[in-house]
């Protein structure tokens, strides 16, 4: 199994506004196209990681048709690694032989890369993927 890791945690200080909330048209926000993303390249398990307005994150969420699990990262402030640990802790069990990872801020990227990379990363066995 390989599951994904949505960074959403932080403050959003340079874009003035929380990242995961913003819209991409046909009533998506950045959060909802990613986990779409992945849901519609195969991933069965996709896990958000937030922290800075984690309550509005999760709620705007909630109409969304994609499934996905949240963590909450108490510790965002300490930065993007404290969140990737977050989400690390969620998927490390028995059958996850790796693990996608991206920032809530990334929602342009397709399925179909998606799936390439997961595809690379079986035919390898490599470390990181990219």
């Amino acid at each position: 199994m390989i599951p994904a890791i949505v960074l959403a945690a932080g403050k959003s200080t340079r874009m003035g506004r929380q990242k995961a909330l913003l819209p991409l048209g046909a009533g998506q926000t950045f959060l909802a196209r990613v986990v779409s993303t992945f849901r519609e390249a195969g991933i069965e398990d996709v896990v958000v990681v937030v922290g800075h307005e984690a309550r509005a994150v999760i709620a705007s969420f909630d109409a969304n048709p994609a499934s996905a699990r949240f963590v909450v990262n108490h510790d965002y402030e300490k930065g993007q690694f404290s969140s990737l640990l977050a989400g690390l802790r969620v998927v490390d069990r028995p059958g996850v032989v790796a693990a996608l990872v991206t920032l809530v801020d990334a929602p342009l990227v397709l399925a179909s890369t998606v799936r390439a990379v997961v595809d690379r990363y079986r035919q390898t066995r490599a470390p990181i993927v990219r």
